[in-house]
């Protein structure tokens, strides 16, 4: 029997806080979870919008996918994706990803991380945004 991907990532500016956007987080907080306790945790560098600058966008306001390719090459192998914000093109790249997107209102990453074991971590979809023109 396969065993199932415990492995979750954060996007932070500090390790231990969760960012408020998924594309201005400077680092990923990638932790693996075994037997209900954290097994390893490793801080990553994660491309955003400071790596892209304003041409990043395109004429509708959000990156392409090339830009979502380098925001999340590190998350190969990662189930779960949590920060307290991302645009809708981020999000609909990490669900095509394969990842699971997690909008928390949570602000430390212990916290979420217990939540997250005790699966009672909540998805709260009011925290997604759209950068574009288009506001909904």
């Amino acid at each position: 029997m396969e065993t199932p991907n415990n492995t979750i990532a954060f996007v932070t500016d500090d390790g231990s806080t969760i960012s408020s956007h998924f594309g201005r987080a400077l680092y990923y907080e990638i932790i693996t979870l075994q037997n209900g306790k954290i097994a390893d945790r490793r801080r990553v560098n994660k491309a955003g919008h400071h790596s892209f600058g304003p041409e990043a966008h395109g004429a509708d306001g959000h990156h392409d996918d090339d830009k979502h390719a380098a925001m999340t090459a590190p998350l190969a192998g990662v189930a779960a994706l949590v920060a307290r914000g991302m645009g809708m093109g981020a999000q609909q790249y990490l669900v095509a990803s394969g990842i699971r997107p997690i909008l928390t209102d949570l602000h430390t990453i212990d916290e979420a991380v217990q939540h997250y074991l005790a699966g009672t971590l909540v998805n709260n979809p009011q925290r997604l945004h759209d950068h574009g023109p288009h506001q909904h």
